[in-house]
């Protein structure tokens, strides 16, 4: 079964219209509506914000975890930079 997930505005005549993908457009649908609050684009922007933020801490966590400079030796690495010059 698939779903399909909106947020519609209705149009001036007060009807709702469902954009449908092409190989679904045969198929009866069973429609439930929940109106929503007013969104602007501030609290849209800001929501999309915390997601990134919500991301980027997961992956800056997996890469602490993974310690991806263990047995590395910060000297020795440095002298082998200079003698690549």
């Amino acid at each position: 079964m698939s779903t399909i997930t909106a947020i519609l505005e209705p149009a001036a005549d007060g009807t709702l219209h469902v954009p449908v993908p092409n190989e679904l457009r045969n198929v009866k649908f069973k429609v439930v509506a929940t109106p929503q609050q007013a969104v602007t684009n501030t609290s849209i922007a800001q929501s999309a914000e915390a997601e990134r933020q919500r991301k980027l801490l997961v992956v800056m966590e997996s890469i602490s975890q993974s310690n991806p400079f263990e047995g590395i030796d910060p000297v020795e690495w440095q002298r082998e930079v200079r003698e690549d010059r």
